[in-house]
């Protein structure tokens, strides 16, 4: 039988956002934590030193893609992630998630699921490498084979309202050298914020804010700490009766490093129900929808 890693998450304090529940953000970090401790507790050392991270090679992140369905609230209880292998391929793995609660009465309450694409790295070579035969063993043990499904992309559009200046703090730099994985989430959410701020400007949303509803980023290069900032560019690609669809791009020059698509869902904080915004408002975000580069 294939083996289901259950990690249990303490939620800080720190975690939480404006709406007093855990950040998007965090949800990406929970799942780094449950990711490692998976490989740690559960593979032998032989064969899960390298996957589990060592001063020479590591997994690293191809891509994410978390829905979001409940929020997680202030506790001092753990947090439930269960983890477990739906694909093994040459260079790759992709893992599952889900982020959970258990009633008394048994019932489970899932807050998020997730998937994670992730390749066997050689950071002194700055390459991806093949899985070894003994890893793809040890991996295994965790596989329940599934389909993934991908989030459609739309054609990227780089205009002047949707451009942000990101500059990367030193504190984001993991061990090797890359701007962690966690982050970039971090940098869209950042780039995120002001381009919605311009679209709303002066307009009453009549108590109505915004949660994600799911969010999946690419990794195509990896980011480095330096004085000279990037380039996020985020656009409209769709607007829904109830929710708006933003997609980003982080790049340096031409170059693309990352790129992301989040779904946010208007949002009642007094219902904690979904609800329509204004007219205005919505109309604002169909006019940036239009808008050509």
């Amino acid at each position: 039988m294939p083996v289901r890693h259950v990690y249990e998450c303490p939620v800080r304090w720190a975690d939480l956002d404006m709406l007093n529940h855990v950040n998007n953000v965090t949800y990406v970090d929970y799942l780094q934590e449950a990711r490692v401790d998976m490989l740690r507790t559960h593979a032998p050392d032989a064969r899960a030193h390298d996957l589990a991270g060592s001063p020479t090679e590591g997994l690293v992140v191809v891509s994410h893609d978390i829905a979001y369905l409940a929020p997680i609230a202030p506790r001092t209880v753990p947090v439930k992630i269960e983890v477990w292998v739906t694909e093994i391929r040459a260079a790759s793995v992709t893992m599952a998630y889900e982020i959970f609660d258990e009633t008394e009465s048994g019932d489970r309450v899932v807050h998020a699921r997730a998937s994670t694409v992730l390749t066997p790295f050689v950071f002194a070579e700055e390459r991806p490498r093949r899985l070894r035969e003994d890893e793809k063993e040890a991996l295994a043990q965790f596989l329940e084979e599934a389909p993934t499904a991908v989030l459609e992309r739309g054609t990227p559009r780089h205009l002047a309202d949707g451009h942000y200046t990101l500059h990367v703090r030193f504190s984001d730099v993991d061990v090797y050298g890359h701007v962690n994985n966690v982050k970039y989430f971090e940098y869209f959410q950042e780039a995120r914020i002001p381009v919605m701020d311009r679209i709303s400007a002066g307009e009453d949303n009549a108590g109505v804010g915004i949660v994600i509803a799911r969010k999946q980023v690419d990794y195509v290069r990896p980011i480095r700490f330096r004085a000279k900032p990037y380039d996020v560019w985020s656009w409209v690609s769709h607007v829904g009766r109830r929710s708006v669809t933003v997609e980003s791009e982080i790049c340096d020059g031409d170059t693309l490093l990352s790129r992301a698509k989040v779904v946010m869902v208007f949002f009642d904080p007094h219902t904690q129900r979904s609800a329509e915004p204004p007219a205005a408002l919505m109309d604002r975000l169909r006019e940036f929808e239009a808008l050509e580069a």
